[in-house]
Order: structure tokens, then C-alpha cells, then sequence
């Protein structure tokens, strides 16, 4: 959680610098700025905490730029970042990590005309190094503490943890099977705040399994989907009910709001060595093929393969599920939207492989009971994790 705190006080500094370029007689000269590095632009990001500055015409094009002395690296991740261009009053804000060092864009609306946007300001921001040094050194000392009470202990433990030796195999099947338990609580427990049902990371588990295997993905590959099935949006636990409830269309803030969800639940599972098979799905489901998901705007085959996979089941199951905001959509309508964000949201070798199956598989998974899917998911992780149990009720 400290990371997100972090990161968020980033994006309020980031904001705060940005909001001085809506003065309006700041914004009146920014909309005249034509060209790459600008003189008076560059003078104002002389001036500024940004390291880059954007201005940005009402259609989305670029209409002036200047830049500060920075790698090739950072200026290609800027550009090759496509981001939203918020509606009045809104923000876009997106994190970017490169050559080592973490940047946050910022994107804002200037001038207002009949209540749309005339033009938008981006500015990159560096994190204070500053603030880079408070953190390392607090993992450092973290770090350092640990290891200094790990090797107290096992000196003053010795002849106990010698004795327990012959246990260890009983242990580690116990510590398997809490893991294990764990996964399946948090999950169940996160996905009853939406859901008014566990039953959808059943259900996401499972087709995620169905598709993978006949995909012919390496056993640790379903492992890892299996948890990250069950814990992807753990990060919501930190999102109010007012904005993970709100039956209709989010507002662009709320929307912001809630993609946090995806930072949080990476930070949750940060410190487990265990869950943190989740990550890849936990970090990236939201990510779309085209390259305008978030949290970091990854395109094409830069998305990892589970969460491309998971993507398209996850959609799948919240289309043909009741909700408490919306009713769940017949088979024929779902599959159909799935088909048409082939390219866009989804890989269109992995809808093609689902396609193949969906009808079978809603039968089998999303027709089945809650008990049905109990004992099928509990097969599963006796198959893969190498346990005999039952997911808890």
C-alpha cells in the first residue's frame, strides 16, 4: 500500500503543475504554440516541474512540443502511450517507467467552447528523486531488519527447526493447502461486493482452465491462471461501493477512480511470494489488444498471453451473468459481442479458440450451479496444484 500512496501523491504534484497551465492567459498563448520546441513553450517548461510538455488540438493531434534533454526511451514510451483525452473537469493520468526511473503524464483539457474542450495540455512529471531515495532506503532498512532477525533466529531455532525436519513434507502440503484457501477466500470475498455471488470466479476459473488446456498451455502457465482467476480483482476492496455498484456509465473521475483497482490489487498481493502467481493477470487484464486498455496502454502480443486469455473469459462471464446494476445477456448476443472486439479489445487467434468451445462451455460452466462448480473447480486444483479439496463454502 505504500507504493500506491506513493504514486498517488505523484499524480496529485503532476496535476497541481498541470493546472497552472489553465490559467487562461496561459492557455490562450498555448492554443497559438505551432511546432516542435516552441520557443515560448519551451520557455514555460523551463519554468515548470515537467520534463516534457504537449499541447494537443481538440481532435487529438499534436499542435506544439517541447522537450527537456531525455532518453530516446522515455520519448518513444510518451508518444507510443495512447491515452484518453478527458472531458471537461476530468483528467488523464498514466504512470511510465523507463531507463530506471518512474514518470507520471499527465493529460488535461484547456479552454472550454459550448462546453467541449478546445485543446489539451500533457505534461511528463519526474518523480522527485527525493521521494525514489525515501523509499528505497525504507525498503533497504525493511530488507536489512529481516535478514537480521532471520539469522538471530535460526541460530537460537536451530536444534528446533532440525527436529522438525522430518515433518517438512506434511508442512509444506499444509502450507499448500492454506495458500490454496487463501486464494479462493480473498477471491470469493472480493467478488460478493459486485456480484452478490462467488460463483463468478468459478466460473472465470474454470473457463480459463477449459480454454488454456485446449490451447495446449504448459501446466505452471495454468496454475498461474488458475489464481490469478480467482484473486483478478482483489484491487476492488479498495474501491467505495458508491462507484463499484453505481448501476449505469461511470463519470470520467469515477472511471479514474476505478481503475485504480488494477494498482491496489497489484500492491495487495506484492508481499506474498504465493499469490503472487496472480500478478500478470492482476496487472494486466484490463490491458486491450489495441493498445487503449490501461493501466499501461500495452498493445498486440506486449500483453502477456494469461491476461489476454483471461480478458476474453472475464468479458464473457460479466456479459452472460446477472449483476445487481445490469441482467445477464443471452448466449448468441455475448459471444457475438466477443466476436466484434476481435483486434480491438481481444487477440483474435484467442477468441477464435474460444469461439470454437463457447456454447459447450456455457453449458457446462455458466449453466452449472454453485455446488456443480464446487466440486469441477475442486477436480481442478486436485489436478494441478496437487491437493484433494473442496473450495471452501
Amino acid at each position: 500500500m505504500e507504493t500506491w500512496q506513493v504514486e498517488t501523491a505523484a499524480f496529485e504534484s503532476a496535476l497541481e503543475s498541470a493546472r497552472h497551465f489553465d490559467e487562461p492567459k496561459t492557455r490562450e498563448h498555448l492554443i497559438q504554440f505551432r511546432g516542435h520546441n516552441h520557443p515560448e513553450l519551451t520557455s514555460l517548461l523551463n519554468d515548470s516541474h515537467f520534463i516534457a510538455i504537449r499541447v494537443f488540438s481538440s481532435d487529438g493531434e499534436v499542435l506544439s512540443e517541447a522537450w527537456k534533454s531525455i532518453s530516446n526511451g522515455l520519448q518513444s514510451a510518451v508518444t507510443a502511450h495512447v491515452h484518453d483525452f478527458p472531458t471537461a473537469g476530468a483528467s488523464h493520468r498514466n504512470w511510465i517507467r523507463s531507463g530506471g526511473e518512474d514518470f507520471v503524464q499527465v493529460v488535461l483539457p484547456l479552454a472550454e467552447r459550448g462546453g467541449k474542450p478546445m485543446a489539451y495540455f500533457e505534461g511528463i512529471y519526474r518523480i522527485d528523486a527525493r521521494m525514489q531515495q525515501a523509499q528505497k532506503e525504507r525498503v533497504r532498512n525493511s530488507s536489512l531488519i529481516a535478514l537480521i532477525s532471520a539469522f538471530a533466529a535460526s541460530i537460537l531455532f536451530y536444534p528446533i527447526l532440525l527436529g522438525l525436519t522430518r515433518r517438512s513434507m506434511t508442512l509444506s502440503q499444509s502450507l499448500l493447502e492454506s495458500n490454496i484457501e487463501m486464494m479462493q477466500t480473498l477471491g470469493s470475498a472480493i467478488a460478493k461486493r459486485d456480484s452478490d455471488t462467488d460463483s463468478h470466479n468459478y466460473r472465470v476459473a474454470l473457463y480459463t482452465v477449459r480454454l488454456a488446456e485446449s490451447m495446449h498451455r504448459p501446466n505452471n502457465e495454468i496454475m498461474e491462471l488458475i489464481t490469478g482467476a480467482f484473486l483478478h480483482d482483489i484491487g476492488k476492496i479498495g474501491i467505495s461501493d458508491q462507484i463499484l455498484l453505481k448501476p449505469g456509465k461511470l463519470t470520467p473521475d469515477e472511471f479514474e477512480t476505478m481503475k485504480l483497482h488494477v494498482t491496489l490489487g497489484e500492491e495487495i498481493i506484492a508481499h506474498n511470494s504465493w499469490l503472487l502467481k496472480a500478478r500478470t493477470i492482476v496487472g494486466h487484464h484490463h490491458e486491450k489488444f489495441n493498445g487503449s486498455g490501461y493501466p499501461n496502454g500495452l498493445k498486440g502480443h506486449v500483453i502477456p498471453f494469461s491476461a489476454r486469455l483471461f480478458a476474453v473469459v472475464d468479458v464473457f462471464d460479466a456479459l452472460t451473468s446477472k449483476r445487481p446494476y445490469k441482467p445477464a445477456l443471452p448466449l448468441a448476443e455475448a459471444t457475438k459481442i466477443i466476436d466484434g472486439e476481435r483486434g480491438r479489445h481481444f487477440d483474435p487467434e484467442i477468441v477464435e479458440a474460444f469461439l470454437l468451445q463457447a456454447e459447450r462451455l456455457y453449458d457446462e460452466i455458466g449453466c452449472a450451479s454453485r455446488d456443480v462448480l464446487q466440486r469441477k473447480l475442486a477436480q481442478t486444483v486436485q489436478k494441478y496444484f496437487g491437493r484433494d479439496t473442496s473450495a471452501p463454502g
